[in-house]
């Protein structure tokens, strides 16, 4: 990446969602602790207000998506910032004058985790606009990476400042770094294509589904989506049950758990920095398919730790190992998925993408607790890895298909999106020589799912 400049309207947007990712590294985990320190909540209360607000706030967004479609991206996403910058200034707000409640911190849950679902369809469809789609990937890489930086500094200082003055300081936090995004969004500036028009005068069952119905009908997209949110959704499902296992059964103490997972995501930065350079090198589908395989033969490895200083090591690098290879991985993912969606779907199809995402790690991580229940939490994390490496099975293999290339805006057309249809083979020539030659010189969701272009949110979360 070279630190090379992708103009000053995306260094603005690159700025909103650093400003962003860090507040909410920072406040990791802080509705959990404040339920358990403040109202006094136990771990099944805490389960149900992650668990409810995950699926009632990918309810809540549904319409939202259709919704966005049909209007200009960079005011929605100012809104959506400014929505949970409000949201969650309810809460220190509450805590300061006695009247903090569970419902409250359920309610503020539901609503970030719908305004987090927009802002990334709105995201990902605006950065469509924004950029060429040679310089996609290196847009998608930087917001990777930020991701994982986020992710290595936030937890720590977010756990010293809880320390010094308790978990609501996070939160409060975390609502000014959405007022700043929305400042950097604002000053990003300039014009962007009209959005596209609907046939009627109100949304339809139609507009509600098209996002999926475009994903299930395409031969690229449906492998990538139904791998991508079994894999991110398993991930996620052990997470607890790590907890559980390492803090509980085998005595490690709060700190070298902290260790296990935050060191391990400097792979994460390491992977973003190299995914240029190796499609450069080898192709976008071939590194999709050999990261995508690759990222799903760790995980199993955690069924072997052990108490002590080999068991930590070993946590270490299997999860080093893991979120390299998602790190490559993803903005790979988003870059490819941006440039297949034309632009009139685009804030639907990631909206679908990022809740289905979304239920499926809710629903797993259910079924995962009540298998821990009765196998022990050792073999259920065994069982998800074991699943893991069935699941590379379902990524595209014909890479000679015939595949719709992004609606890109034909600024000499009155900003009305282009359709191409070209094959995946093609593509990756052209995508090659551009490299080759110079021209791509300037090539960051999940959760998935990166940064706005709806990648970051789908990202391995420790």
């Amino acid at each position: 990446m070279g630190g090379r400049s992708l103009g000053r309207r995306f260094g603005w947007l690159w700025a909103a969602y650093a400003a962003s990712a860090f507040g909410t590294r920072f406040a990791f985990d802080a509705f959990s602790l404040i339920a358990i320190t403040a109202l006094g909540a136990g771990t099944t209360e805490v389960s149900f207000l992650a668990a409810a607000g995950l699926v009632a706030g990918a309810v809540v967004a549904l319409p939202l998506g259709p919704w966005v479609e049909f209007r200009r991206k960079r005011p929605v996403m100012i809104a959506m910032d400014l929505v949970r910058c409000t949201a969650l200034l309810t809460v220190p707000v509450a805590y300061a004058v006695g009247l903090l409640g569970f419902g409250q911190l359920l309610a503020v849950s539901v609503v970030v985790a719908a305004a987090d679902i927009t802002f990334s369809a709105a995201g990902g469809a605006f950065l469509k606009t924004l950029l060429p789609p040679e310089d996609l990937l290196v847009a998608n890489a930087r917001f990777e990476s930020t991701t994982w930086t986020a992710t290595v500094l936030g937890p720590p200082l977010g756990g010293f400042a809880v320390g010094l003055f308790g978990p609501v300081i996070t939160i409060a936090a975390d609502a000014v770094s959405y007022l700043l995004s929305a400042l950097g969004i604002r000053a990003i500036g300039g014009s962007e294509p009209p959005p596209a028009r609907r046939e009627g005068p109100r949304l339809t069952r139609r507009d509600l589904w098209e996002g999926w119905r475009f994903i299930l009908s395409h031969p690229v997209l449906r492998p990538l989506f139904v791998n991508t949110i079994m894999v991110n959704g398993l991930i996620m499902a052990t997470a607890p049950l790590m907890a559980v296992l390492m803090l509980g059964q085998l005595g490690f103490a709060p700190w070298e758990y902290a260790v296990a997972f935050a060191v391990p995501c400097l792979g994460g930065l390491i992977g973003s920095r190299l995914s240029r350079s190796v499609v450069a090198r080898y192709g976008r589908d071939k590194v999709l398919f050999v990261a995508g395989w690759l990222r799903v033969c760790w995980p199993v490895g955690l069924v072997f730790v052990q108490p002590g200083v080999p068991g930590l090591i070993l946590v270490i690098v299997v999860e080093f190992c893991l979120i390299t290879c998602i790190g490559v991985f993803n903005p790979v993912l988003a870059t490819s998925r941006l440039e297949t969606v034309p632009l009139d779907r685009a804030a639907r199809t990631l909206s679908a993408w990022s809740i289905a995402g979304k239920l499926t790690t809710a629903a797993l991580t259910a079924l995962w607790g009540l298998l821990a229940a009765l196998t022990g939490p050792r073999a259920a994390v065994g069982i998800a890895g074991a699943l893991m490496l069935a699941t590379p099975l379902l990524l595209p293999r014909n890479r000679r298909r015939a595949v719709p290339v992004s609606a890109h805006v034909d600024q000499k057309s009155g900003g009305r999106p282009r359709d191409q249809v070209t094959r995946a083979g093609e593509s990756l020539l052209r995508t090659g020589a551009r490299l080759r030659s110079g021209d791509g010189s300037r090539l960051d969701r999940d959760p998935g799912r990166s940064g706005p272009s709806g990648g970051a949110v789908e990202s391995h979360d420790p």
